[in-house]
C-alpha cells in the first residue's frame, strides 16, 4: 500500500507540478488518494461542450499535409468584443482573433479584413510568438502561438497535434508559470510570464483511467444532473462508476420516454462511446448534462416547412427581422440534426441504413458505387476492414502496401466531383491499384458510421477512430491512408475532398515516396533480422546435432556397460553354479571314501602320493583291494574333480582316469606305494 501511495504521489506531483510534498499529500488525502479526483481539484476541467460546438480538425500525420505558418499570427485582446461561444469567460472578456495570411493556406479565399488588426502598442503590448515543445507518447510536437492567446487556445492547438481533447490534457513543466492560474482556459499566456521557448510534458488523463491508476473511481458514486429541453426540468441521477453511458441513456428513456436513438446530448466528453463507463469517461463526480429529443425537433422543423410552403405571408421589415431571428435560433438548435440526418438524395445510397455486417456493407458499397458512377472506377477491396488491413499491412515488409480508406458521405457537396472526376482519372486509378489496397465505406447513415468507428478502433486503434470522428462533413469525402511502421498500424496521412486531380495525385505520390523510404529501412532491418535468425537457426541445429551425437555416444556406452554387466553377471552366475556343483561333487565323493586303514591292515596296504599341479604332495593309505573309483573320489574330495583333471601313474605313464574304475589298486600295480601326478585337462 505504501508503494502504491508513493507512486500515486509521484504521478500527482509530475502532472500538477506541485513541488511541495506536504501540499500534494494534503490534496491526495482530501481525495482519499484517488489520483484523478485530486487532479480534477487542482486542474479544473473545461466547460461541457455546447449543443453545436465548432468541430476540431485533426492535423494530418503526413509530411505532405501543408502546415500553417503561424509566425505572422495576430492576436488581440479587446474588452468591447463579446467572448466567442464555448470560450470560458473571465472578468474581462477576451476575444482571440487569428490573422493567418492567405498564402499559407490551401484555399484561395479572401484575406482577413482590416477589422481583425491589433490595437496600437500604446494601448496593448505588441504581441510576440512563443514556442511550445510538447512531449507526448515518445513524440515531439512544436507549437508556435502568440503570447496574447489563452491557455484554451494552446490546448486547442495541442488537440490538433495530438488528438487529446482539451478536457483530458494534463500539462507538466508549467513552471515558471503561475501554476494555478495556468489551469484556467481563459488565462492569457502573456499574463503567465511565459518564456519564448517552453518544454511541456503532456499526459492524457484517459490513459490514467484506462490503465487502472485510479481504480477507486469504479467504486465512486457519480451525480448526473440532466437538464431536459425544452421543458427545462432537471433530473438528478446517481450511478456507480461501473455504469456505462448506454445504461444511463436506457434509464433516461424509462424516465422521459425519449428513445435512445432520439436522444441528443450535450456535455459528454468527445472521446467516449456508449460502452465507456462513467469512471473511464473522465467526468467529475458531479456533472451537468443537457438532453433534448431529436424526434420533437424534427417534427417542429417539418411543421415550419409545411407552413412555409402553404402560406404566403407578407411582413413589414420589423416583423420580418423578428421572424428571421426566430428562424435562425431554431435553425442553429437543429444543426446537429442536419449533421446526423441522412441526405435527401434521389440516388440510391452506396450503403443502406443499418447494414448487417462489414462484408455485406462493403459489397453493396462497391456495387452501388459502380452503378452510380460507372466506368472507369478504382478497384475496392470487398470484405472486412481487418481483412483489408491484413492484405495491405500484415505482410513481410517487401510485400506491404498502404491501405487507403475512402470515406464517402452523400451530404457533402464535394462527393459527386470527387467520385465523378478525381476517382475516375486513369492516373489516380493506376496509382491506387499498384500502390494501395483501397477500401470504401459510406458514413452517410449514423448506424454505418458507428459500425465503421468500431471496426477501425478494433483494427487500428483509438487515434484512427478519433481522426475519422473529427473530419467535418464539408471536408468529406476523404482518403485515410494507413501504414504499418514497425509492428504498429497508424494513420499515415489524410487527404480531404477539397482537392483537384493534380493535388490528389501529388499527395498520393508524396505518401508513396515517404512510405517507400520507411519501407526500405524496414526491409533492410527484416533482412538483417532474417540473417541473424538464420545464423541462430544454424547454430541451434548444430547444437542439436552435437547433442544428438553426444546422446548417441552416451547411449552406446550405456549399452556396452549394460552388456558387460550382464556378461559379468552371467559368468559369475555360471561360476557360482560351477562352484556349487564342485562343492556338491566333493562332498559326495568325500562321503563315499572308506576310512583310511592302518599300516598293518591284514588285507595289505598301499600308500598313494598325489602330486598336485602346484608341486605340493598329498598322501593317503588305501587297502590293496581298493577300487580305482575310490582313489578318483579321493582326488575329487580334495578339490581336483576328474572332469577337470587327469591323473597319471609314474611308470609306465598311463592315464588312470581313462581306465576301468572297477579295477583294484593291486591289479593296476599301484602297490605297495605309488606316486600319481595331477594335470589339468
Amino acid at each position: 500500500m505504501a508503494e502504491n501511495r508513493e507512486e500515486t504521489l509521484a504521478n500527482f506531483q509530475n502532472i500538477t507540478a506541485i513541488d511541495d510534498v506536504g501540499e500534494a499529500i494534503y490534496l491526495l488525502e482530501e481525495s482519499n488518494w484517488d489520483l484523478l479526483t485530486a487532479i480534477h481539484k487542482v486542474i479544473p476541467q473545461d466547460d461541457p461542450p455546447m449543443e453545436n460546438p465548432p468541430p476540431y480538425s485533426v492535423a494530418s500525420s503526413s509530411m505532405a499535409t501543408e502546415k500553417l505558418n503561424l509566425n505572422n499570427l495576430d492576436v488581440t485582446s479587446n474588452s468591447s468584443v463579446e467572448p466567442m461561444a464555448g470560450t470560458p469567460s473571465s472578468s474581462s472578456p477576451v476575444s482571440i482573433v487569428y490573422n493567418i495570411p492567405a498564402t499559407n493556406s490551401r484555399s484561395s479565399g479572401p484575406s482577413t479584413s482590416a477589422n481583425n488588426g491589433f490595437p496600437s502598442d500604446a494601448t496593448q503590448g505588441r504581441p510576440r510568438d512563443v514556442s511550445f515543445t510538447i512531449h507526448f507518447n515518445s513524440r515531439v510536437h512544436n507549437i508556435v502561438i502568440s503570447d496574447h492567446a489563452t491557455v484554451g487556445d494552446l490546448k486547442a492547438r495541442i488537440f490538433e497535434a495530438t488528438s487529446v481533447p482539451p478536457c483530458r490534457q494534463a500539462l507538466t513543466g508549467l513552471t515558471p508559470f503561475r501554476h494555478r492560474d495556468a489551469q484556467n482556459s481563459a488565462a492569457v499566456l502573456k499574463n503567465l510570464n511565459v518564456a519564448r521557448e517552453n518544454v511541456l510534458d503532456l499526459t492524457d488523463l484517459t490513459d490514467l483511467t484506462d490503465d487502472g491508476d485510479s481504480p477507486s473511481r469504479l467504486n465512486e458514486t457519480f451525480n448526473l444532473n440532466i437538464n431536459i429541453q425544452p421543458d427545462g426540468r432537471t433530473i438528478p441521477l446517481k450511478y456507480p462508476g461501473t455504469q456505462t453511458i448506454l445504461e444511463v441513456k436506457s434509464d433516461v428513456f424509462s424516465i422521459t420516454d425519449i428513445a435512445v436513438r432520439h436522444q441528443l446530448w450535450s456535455g459528454w466528453p468527445d472521446n467516449v462511446s456508449n460502452d465507456t463507463s462513467l469512471a473511464q469517461s473522465g467526468i467529475d463526480l458531479e456533472h451537468n448534462l443537457v438532453l433534448k429529443s431529436a424526434e420533437n425537433t424534427s417534427t417542429k422543423r417539418s411543421q415550419r416547412q409545411t407552413r412555409s410552403m402553404n402560406n404566403t405571408i407578407e411582413l413589414d421589415s420589423e416583423s420580418s427581422m423578428e421572424e428571421y431571428e426566430d428562424a435562425s435560433e431554431d435553425f442553429n438548435a437543429d444543426d446537429d440534426l442536419f449533421a446526423e440526418s441522412p441526405p435527401q438524395n434521389r440516388l440510391k445510397h452506396l450503403m443502406p441504413d443499418q447494414v448487417s455486417d462489414e462484408i455485406i456493407g462493403s459489397i453493396e458499397f462497391v456495387q452501388n458505387y459502380i452503378q452510380r458512377y460507372g466506368e472507369p472506377h478504382p478497384e475496392f477491396y470487398q470484405g472486412t476492414l481487418s481483412d483489408a488491413l491484413a492484405e495491405a499491412c500484415h505482410k513481410p515488409a517487401k510485400d506491404r502496401k498502404l491501405l487507403a480508406i475512402y470515406l464517402h458521405h452523400d451530404s457533402s457537396v464535394l462527393t459527386n466531383v470527387f467520385c465523378g472526376q478525381l476517382l475516375s482519372c486513369e492516373s489516380i486509378i493506376q496509382t491506387l491499384m499498384h500502390n494501395f489496397i483501397l477500401y470504401g465505406w459510406d458514413l452517410t447513415f449514423e448506424s454505418n458510421k458507428n459500425m465503421f468507428l468500431s471496426a477501425i478502433t478494433g483494427a487500428i486503434g483509438t487515434p484512427a477512430s478519433l481522426t475519422v470522428r473529427n473530419i467535418p462533413i464539408d471536408r468529406l469525402p476523404a482518403i485515410l491512408i494507413i501504414s504499418k511502421s514497425r509492428s504498429n498500424c497508424e494513420v499515415f496521412s489524410v487527404i480531404h475532398g477539397n482537392v483537384g486531380v493534380d493535388d490528389l495525385l501529388s499527395q498520393l505520390m508524396e505518401s508513396i515516396d515517404l512510405y517507400t523510404e520507411q519501407q526500405r529501412v524496414e526491409i533492410r532491418e527484416e533482412s538483417e533480422r532474417a540473417a541473424r535468425e538464420q545464423v541462430l537457426l544454424e547454430q541451434d541445429m548444430a547444437y542439436r546435432e552435437s547433442l544428438e551425437a553426444d546422446r548417441a555416444k552416451e547411449e552406446a556406452k550405456k549399452r556396452r556397460e549394460q552388456m558387460l554387466a550382464t556378461e559379468r553377471k552371467r559368468l559369475e552366475s555360471e561360476k557360482a553354479e560351477q562352484e556349487a556343483r564342485r562343492i556338491a561333487m566333493r562332498l559326495e565323493a568325500e562321503r563315499t571314501l572308506p576310512v583310511e586303514p592302518d599300516a598293518n591292515h591284514p588285507a595289505g596296504v598301499t600308500k598313494i602320493r598325489v602330486r598336485k599341479p602346484s608341486g605340493d604332495f598329498l598322501e593317503r593309505r588305501f587297502t590293496a583291494d581298493t577300487k580305482l573309483n575310490i582313489l578318483l573320489n579321493y582326488i575329487t574330495s580334495v578339490g581336483f574333480p576328474v572332469a577337470e583333471y587327469k591323473m597319471f601313474s609314474g611308470w609306465p605313464r598311463k592315464d588312470l582316469t581313462t581306465m576301468n574304475t572297477e579295477e583294484t589298486l593291486k591289479n593296476l600295480r599301484l602297490c605297495p606305494q605309488e606316486t600319481v601326478i595331477l594335470e589339468e585337462r
